[in-house]
């Protein structure tokens, strides 16, 4: 099976609509058989009172850009995604601008995924290195009760 660029992007950003992707503005960018990416500005709705980047922040845009990888590997209809651990090394501030978050594929197994996410700025010099972990889940099937 071929991998469909444009219908995983769409998929990633339909699923961002009303959620805390969206109020962060967190934009799926780019894909592969292997990655993801999305992009996320930073101005004031992302700060912490300094006026830099929070860290909190990139973490949300760690796991939202490695969770949505893991959708992309299994069979939507059946199965679904939990974030179980996440890690996350802040290791440059940013006041402005564009950060990029790119998830690999470390792990694939049928029932965990793990993800390094590189988050980085416009020059691609490293804000923050993450780590995410997720498990795949049987979708539970809501007609019972």
């Amino acid at each position: 099976m071929t991998f469909d660029k444009e219908k995983a992007l769409k998929m990633c950003n339909e699923y961002s609509k009303n959620t805390l992707m969206q109020t962060l503005e967190i934009t799926y960018t780019d894909a592969g058989e292997d990655f993801l990416e999305a992009k996320m500005p930073v101005n004031s709705r992302v700060h912490q009172p300094m006026g830099l980047l929070h860290g909190g922040a990139n973490v949300a845009l760690a796991e939202s850009v490695g969770s949505a990888a893991s959708l992309l590997f299994i069979n939507t209809e059946l199965f679904e995604v939990r974030g179980i651990e996440i890690s996350a090394n802040h290791l440059r501030s940013k006041r402005d601008g564009v950060v990029t978050g790119t998830a690999r594929i470390v792990h694939k197994g049928r029932s965990l995924h793990l993800w390094e996410v590189k988050i980085t700025d416009e020059q691609d010099r490293l804000i923050s290195l993450c780590k995410i972990t997720n498990m795949v889940l049987p979708k539970k099937n809501n007609d019972k009760k």
